[in-house]
């Protein structure tokens, strides 16, 4: 079978689907139609009661009410239906594998809306804004904040500011413009569309622009993307909703008004900074609020994950009320918690946070999935060609352009460039979904005639880029032969070199006199270590270095990797008491490396010692140490006292020749001439070598022309050699054999050691 289903596979998918059938479209008959069989007993009750004729019933053994279990019922069969279509999809790896799992769960809902529109009943309206934007669109977007990482995020953030600020201001007037500019050509062959004004389609390119996150991250994760590129996409698709907000509620308002003026155009700028900055405020407070609340858990581990859960939903809530971006408050509420609420949680507690999210988000993404096709189903649709096709046409070019536009100033100031395969990646990647169509939904009526066909153009964005460009991203990833993500754990070794690059290059801006993001990301580490970790963090782990904190993280991801693999038996762990490892603790605290601080300001130009530093004495003390060391080395090099040993022996010579082989001196003794024994250490002994003396005293070798540079042991006399000369010619073949083997031989004359 090509699809790999077996048949009992089969039957048991067409039970389900029986199942779910007869929960949701059997009493959504019975709920449009009244209850005749409630209200007959009623009224049967009523004349019994006046005729005072009560006759008795039997007791009912098995009775149905299901309008008193009907919405619990159909949510339950809901999320039934997402999981197990979530587990069938992973089962068949063929079909996984070639088609994402967001088409595949939007066929899905289509099927369903299809069944349910042939059974001619009415769709449920299960894709309203409300259930999206306060229901399933939160557990998404706080698994993404909550395990955001941190330093790639920061590192690119002016790259995802422009691509998220600049570039869908550009998408929304861009594709806005034109299209009113579309829907006004042939005048004279009047049409529906000449009836859309221009703040209407500014509307429309403001909700069409922004680059949906739940697309994005159902895509990315399954491509297994680099980070670089994972980031800069999923950064934006998180930063591009406060100017979506801020465009939506401006050109609404405007709608309504119908003129514009330049005040206008000013205070929809400071609502933009409004919105960001309020959304991020509110989210850091409730994070905060979060972590100082976690210090006081120790005793009470069990509700430890609920006040991560019910902090960030306040923050959601409390910035929707104030029109304020929900998803930056979300994403500021998880970044700022994470690091000091798992300072204080249990790890059975980081596992619960950790496994309810992901369990959570993916759910909700999948029953958004489903329910986008099941409202597209049940939707009116007013569909016009021109205006579906220049849409989608539009928001391809406008990508294309805003990306390719930007990327050429960002590189500008950039050390790690982005390369054409890159910017493809990214513009191709500008997937649309459930938050553009929850937008265009929100629309009144009223006010936007268009309405239905500004939902059908939506819908169409959404279907071509999940279906066409999500299904096409793998293949061309595979095609360009982009870097994907390596899968690889962080170890010690990494961890330790990362942080002495940013103290390196926190010291290199310092000196230079440029206090660029590695200066203010120290200061900032610094102020939360001093100040931030006493107030949100419990016990002693406040003062803990981050190395000993990673070093306590990996340490316990290994510990469960044993456990899992059942290779505890063979571990033998020492116990310590805790005592003793408090102390361990105190004493590696005390003993890491600290930073100096910089108390005033220096320029390369006027360095000066800090007088405050610590162990500066000691430094100087040192240093002077070694000053009259190496003075003392000097005035010992002048006079080098060696054994009274003959000048003329093969350890002497070979001293010589090491120091300078052309100031070889041979001083002639006799066998008649008694040696005289000295002190040793006394430097005026006559014996004694004086290197120094030596060097100056060296004689410079005769040149030859043809024979070129020799070497000749000196004669006492200027004048010529006689060729019976018998110890002349003994310390000439003693030089060659120094020459070509310095090392001591058994043959040797003499052989003495060099301290007697």
């Amino acid at each position: 079978d090509s699809i790999g289903y077996s048949l009992p596979e089969r039957a048991l998918l067409l039970v389900l689907v029986l199942v779910f059938l007869q929960g949701s479209v059997l009493p959504l008959g019975a709920a449009s139609s009244p209850d005749v069989s409630h209200q007959d007993k009623t009224d049967n009750h009523k004349v019994e009661a006046q005729g005072h004729n009560y006759t008795k019933k039997a007791f009912p053994v098995l009775s149905i009410d299901y309008h008193y279990i009907q919405t619990p019922f159909e949510i339950s069969l809901w999320v039934l239906l997402a999981s197990l279509m979530k587990l069938g999809f992973h089962l068949i790896p063929r079909l996984s594998s070639i088609v994402p799992e967001s088409c595949l769960l939007i066929v899905v809902g289509l099927l369903v809306g299809g069944l349910i529109k042939l059974a001619g009943e009415q769709v449920p309206p299960v894709m309203n804004t409300r259930l999206f934007f306060l229901c399933l669109l939160p557990p998404i977007i706080l698994d993404a904040g909550y395990f955001l990482p941190i330093r790639p995020f920061m590192e690119n953030l002016g790259t995802i500011l422009m691509f998220a600020v600049v570039g869908t201001l550009w998408n929304a007037f861009f594709i806005g413009g034109l299209l009113y500019a579309v829907c006004q050509i042939q005048p004279d062959n009047p049409s529906s569309l000449h009836q859309i004004e221009l703040l209407p389609c500014l509307l429309f390119g403001s909700i069409i622009s922004a680059v949906d996150p739940v697309a994005v991250l159902a895509v990315f994760e399954e491509i297994h993307i680099n980070e670089l590129l994972h980031i800069l996409v999923f950064g934006e698709s998180l930063l591009n909703d406060a100017v979506t907000v801020v465009l939506y509620h401006l050109f609404e308002e405007y709608s309504g008004i119908g003129t514009v003026s330049v005040l206008d155009g000013f205070l929809g700028v400071i609502s933009f900074l409004v919105v960001a900055l309020g959304g991020v405020l509110v989210g850091a407070i409730y994070g905060i609020l979060a972590a100082f609340t976690s210090r006081f858990t120790s005793h009470t581990r069990v509700i430890e994950p609920l006040f991560v859960f019910v902090y960030s939903y306040m923050a959601y809530l409390s910035a929707e009320m104030f029109h304020l971006s929900g998803i930056m408050a979300l994403i500021a509420c998880g970044a700022v918690m994470r690091p000091y609420v798992e300072a204080n949680i249990s790890h059975k507690s980081h596992t619960t946070i950790k496994y309810f999210l992901k369990m959570w988000s993916s759910v909700s993404e999948t029953l958004i999935f489903i329910f986008l096709g099941v409202a597209t189903v049940d939707g009116p649709h007013n569909w016009n060609w021109t205006f579906v096709t220049v849409t989608v046409i539009l928001c391809l070019v406008a990508r294309v352009i805003g990306v390719v536009g930007l990327t050429y100033v960002i590189n500008k100031f950039r050390i790690v460039k982005l390369t054409t395969k890159d910017q493809f990646i990214v513009a191709y990647g500008g997937l649309r979904g459930a938050i553009a169509f929850s937008l265009g939904f929100l629309l009144d009526p009223a006010h936007f005639a268009m309405r239905e066909m500004f939902l059908t153009a939506i819908i169409t964005v959404i279907f071509f880029t999940v279906f066409v460009q999500g299904m096409t991203i793998k293949p061309l990833v595979e095609l360009l032969a982009v870097k994907k993500k390596q899968e690889a754990k962080r170890s010690i070794n990494e961890e330790i070199h990362t942080q002495f690059l940013d103290h390196l290059l926190t010291g290199i801006e310092d000196i230079c006199g440029h206090y660029g993001h590695h200066h203010w990301k120290d200061k900032l580490n610094r102020f939360n270590k001093k100040y931030v970790k006493k107030c949100l963090i419990a016990g002693e782990r406040s003062k803990e270095p981050q190395l000993i904190a990673f070093y306590h993280k990996m340490e316990m991801k290994q510990a469960i990797e044993l456990v899992e693999s059942g290779g505890v038996a063979t571990l033998a762990l020492p116990q310590l008491s805790k005592g003793r490892e408090e102390e361990i603790r105190k004493i590696l605290r005390s003993n890491l490396q600290r930073t100096r601080q910089r108390l005033r300001s220096y320029n390369r130009h006027t360095l000066v010692a800090d007088p405050y530093e610590d162990g500066l004495n000691d430094f100087l003390i040192k240093k002077q140490k070694i000053i009259e060391l190496e003075k003392k080395i000097t005035e010992m090099n002048n006079y080098l006292t060696v054994p009274s040993a003959p000048p003329d022996s093969p350890t002497i010579t070979r001293a010589r020749l090491a120091s300078d082989p052309q100031a070889y001196s041979v001083k002639p003794t006799s066998d008649s001439v008694p040696t005289i024994q000295v002190d040793l250490a006394s430097p005026q002994s006559p014996d004694s070598v004086n290197l120094m003396d030596e060097f100056r005293n060296a004689r410079q070798p005769e040149q030859d022309e043809d024979r070129g540079l020799m070497m000749k042991p000196p004669s006492e006399a200027k004048g010529p050699k006689r060729p019976e000369d018998a110890e002349g010619a003994k310390d000439q073949q003693r030089l060659m054999r120094c020459l070509s083997d310095p090392g001591p031989s058994a043959d040797e004359d003499e052989d003495e050691p060099f301290l007697p």
